[in-house]
């Protein structure tokens, strides 16, 4: 038989599993509220895990509480944007004067400037050997002819200058010197050195003597070294800067004798002018007005087709006189050798005169009334021969149809007109190879349009004053006066102003 199994009695105390169960409730508190222990004895021995678990308060969801606290951080991050926040300048805004700009260089494809002796008011280009058009690879190079506004009559000059190294202007993902200084040669970045973006623009000029301050500086068309000015003592002058040029270019030698003075003095204008134009038609042909109206017509003589430069390369006859107005601009058509186009103060009018036939206008135009603002400069446009662009004292520029010119006095209404501009336009040209672009100027900036954008249906003519035309503003330069695009080289401009030149390629053309 087997024996009869005796029940075991449990060592175990009575009071183990309360224990637990308050340790238990205990670890389900964190650590930072528990109260105190009751004191350890044998009945209620205690344990503690060295690698017990952390705790950490835990976070109570506040639906609303939330809200709100997204609603602080909305307020306060518009707060820093709206303090942080960019605002597109508008150049035809009243206070656009009134604070620093800061330029953007990703603007340009090029852009340089340069701060002169002495203030220029006006400057030509003269065309050089190194392509007819169309130029684009860089680094550029050009030579312009510059006269001076100095403080006294003997310091002035005519200068036949030449900018070469005209380099891009650097991206933005582009590495400077110093990051590549250890990297290893590499042939397809070689774009960099031949673009010139790392290259220091060179500057070369010969100054010849000039009496008076220059009002006027104009190239021939058809040979560039031909330089006629127009003085503030009231004299034309012809200069041949041919040697000097030459010598630019690094052509024919060292050994070349340079021109001291003009060879052509004309004198017979009564007062000083400013209105100068070649024509691009008929060689050496010349029209020059004065600020009492007097337009004077150049004709060449046999001497020019020599390339015989005296002072009797030229007979000049006082073919109009307007009384109670000023000659502000002169323009030769560019398809018609005897027609010129005049834009005259003292009434605002354009004026449309035939060399054939002395004494007076062909067309006279009443084109500001009633306000008869002055009218400061024309622009013929050589790609559409019926196109004239007028600049107004009063910040106006139009585009005409010298279609719907005619001899009667009923006012004529222009293809464009464009009032956005607060201060007097100086200067406009048509751009030499697009039809439809043209430079303008003000005091304030230069300015490029393109007049072949038009409006769609429902948008606005203008936003915020800026005409939808508008492609371009360079601004920074004080009180603009001139501004050319450059016959050479694709879309390059130049401008003139008190404060000095600037010269630059817009990245969107």
């Amino acid at each position: 038989m087997g024996k009869k199994s005796k029940r075991v009695r449990s060592s175990k105390p009575n009071n183990v599993s309360s224990v637990d169960e308050e340790e238990s409730r205990r670890s389900a508190v964190a650590p930072s509220v528990r109260g105190p222990r009751d004191a350890e004895n044998v009945d209620s021995l205690l344990f503690e895990d060295p690698f017990g678990d952390e705790f950490e308060a835990e976070e109570v969801y506040d639906p609303e509480g939330e809200e709100t606290k997204d609603d602080n951080n909305d307020a306060k991050e518009s707060a820093d944007s709206n303090e942080d926040k960019i605002v597109a300048w508008n150049p035809f805004a009243s206070n656009s004067g009134d604070e620093p700009l800061e330029m953007d260089e990703s603007a340009y494809k090029m852009h340089h400037a340069l701060t002169p002796e002495w203030p220029s008011l006006s400057f030509d280009f003269i065309r050089d050997t190194l392509g007819s058009t169309h130029r684009t690879r860089f680094p550029h190079s050009f030579i312009a002819a510059i006269g001076t506004q100095a403080d006294r009559p003997e310091k002035n000059k005519l200068t036949v200058l030449k900018l070469s190294d005209l380099g891009r202007v650097k991206k933005n993902n582009e590495k400077d010197d110093d990051d590549d200084e250890w990297e290893e040669y590499d042939k397809d970045n070689e774009s960099d050195d031949e673009d010139g973006v790392d290259m220091d623009p060179v500057m070369e000029h010969f100054s010849i003597p000039h009496n008076g301050g220059v009002n006027r500086v104009r190239c021939m068309p058809q040979n560039n070294s031909i330089v006629a000015t127009w003085s503030d003592t009231g004299k034309v002058n012809i200069y041949n800067v041919e040697s000097i040029v030459q010598a630019l270019e690094g052509a024919g030698g060292t050994n070349k004798t340079f021109p001291k003075s003009p060879f052509f003095t004309y004198s017979h204008h009564p007062v000083e002018g400013f209105a100068m134009d070649w024509s691009p038609n008929a060689e050496g042909k010349l029209a020059t007005g004065d600020c009492d109206g007097n337009i004077h017509i150049w004709n060449p003589t046999e001497l020019l087709a020599q390339k015989e430069w005296t002072t009797s390369t030229w007979n000049v006859n006082a073919a109009y006189s307007n009384i109670n107005s000023s000659v502000e601009d002169l323009q030769w058509s560019p398809t018609e050798a005897t027609v010129l186009a005049s834009a005259e103060c003292g009434g605002g009018y354009i004026k449309i005169y035939d060399s054939r036939r002395h004494g007076k206008a062909m067309l006279s135009q009443h084109i500001s009334a009633p306000t008869n603002v002055d009218i400061n400069v024309v622009a013929w446009n050589a790609l559409v021969p019926n196109l004239l662009a007028s600049g107004s004292d009063d910040g106006t520029f139009c585009v005409w149809d010298l279609r719907t010119f005619s001899s009667s006095s009923s006012p004529v209404k222009p293809l464009a007109r464009f009032a956005c501009h607060k201060k007097p336009i100086t200067s406009l040209e048509w751009h030499p190879t697009d039809e439809s672009m043209i430079v303008v100027s003000d005091e304030d900036g230069t300015y490029i349009y393109d007049l072949s954008i038009e409006q769609e249906d429902g948008q606005e003519k203008e936003v915020d004053g800026i005409p939808a035309q508008l492609l371009f503003v360079h601004s920074g330069s004080t009180i603009t006066k001139e501004v050319h695009w450059h016959p050479q080289i694709s879309s390059c401009v130049m401008t003139t102003a008190f404060s000095g030149f600037s010269t630059f390629i817009p990245s969107n053309l």
